[in-house]
């Protein structure tokens, strides 16, 4: 699924074509996704105007001025597409060609008044679609009760630290809880762990403070450097120009279950071990 850095990439690659741009024609394909889409879904959309792109945690937040946001989540293999592009709007260059056929899994179309188009495509219908007042979308179901973002202000070491005190739970877990801290994945936190030199088995409240401290500059360094990379592709992710990201071939430790730990000096393998049906990698020798 993809995380905060792969949802990061695709909303910068939408903003130059849907911000400020107006939905001249919505087409939704199917009844649901993971959910039901609501009701006159196409109907609501046609004729808004998308006034500002965000994210929150794994969500795409598209504020329109109808006074409605579309909420967006992209699933195990959701995709969105940017194909076309209109006159006066530089950074749409690298779209300027037809729109491809259609393909069996588009479920969700939107023609911009500029000539864009933004097609959602996602094979295994683990994505979702909604619309909400956005002066309510914080308190939507699926955003209610997510932590502070890991690249915000309130994200900061005496906020971990007061956040882990006291929990039993291994710090792998916590890092994942997305009350803790939104939108962090298994790969992330893998790779932050790694170069924090903290076990993935480690109770969260049993670090030092100065340790758990310490991750929070280690967890936005990876973070920023995953979208700067475009994210990290293994399956179904793409960039919304359609382009891979890169992040997967500086992976330290994610995925290379066997292989020599990258710290200089350490003579130990990266080893595997699944934590609540999610696959750890780590250095034994290097994380304590």
């Amino acid at each position: 699924m993809p995380e905060l850095p792969e949802v990061e990439t695709v909303r910068r690659g939408l903003a130059p074509v849907l911000e400020g741009a107006r939905i001249a024609r919505a087409q939704v394909n199917r009844p649901d996704l993971r959910w039901p889409f609501p009701p006159r879904m196409a109907e609501r959309l046609t004729g808004a105007r998308v006034d500002r792109l965000r994210r929150r945690s794994k969500y795409i937040l598209a504020d329109l001025d109808t006074g409605e946001t579309l909420i967006v989540h992209l699933g195990m293999s959701g995709r969105m597409i940017v194909s076309g592009g209109g006159a006066g709007r530089d950074m749409l260059a690298q779209f300027h060609h037809l729109h491809p056929a259609p393909e069996k899994h588009d479920h969700v179309i939107l023609d911009t008044d500029a000539g864009a188009r933004v097609t959602f495509n996602d094979a295994r219908r683990f994505g979702a679609m909604d619309l909400c007042p956005t002066e309510a979308v914080e308190e939507h179901w699926l955003l209610k009760g997510i932590g502070p973002e890991p690249l915000g202000n309130a994200f900061d070491e005496p906020y971990l630290v007061a956040a882990f005190h006291g929990r039993r739970t291994p710090v792998k877990a916590a890092l994942l809880d997305q009350r803790i801290v939104a939108g962090l994945g298994n790969i992330y936190v893998c790779e932050a762990l790694f170069r924090a030199g903290i076990s993935p088995l480690r109770q969260a409240g049993r670090i030092a403070a100065p340790r758990v401290a310490a991750l929070v500059p280690i967890i936005r360094d990876v973070l920023t450097e995953a979208i700067s990379a475009g994210g990290s592709s293994l399956r179904d992710y793409r960039q919304a120009d359609g382009e891979l990201g890169y992040f997967q071939h500086t992976f330290r430790v994610y995925g290379r279950e066997d292989e020599p730990c990258q710290t200089p000096g350490c003579t130990g393998k990266i080893r595997r071990k699944v934590q609540a049906g999610r696959s750890s990698f780590y250095c034994p020798d290097c994380q304590r």
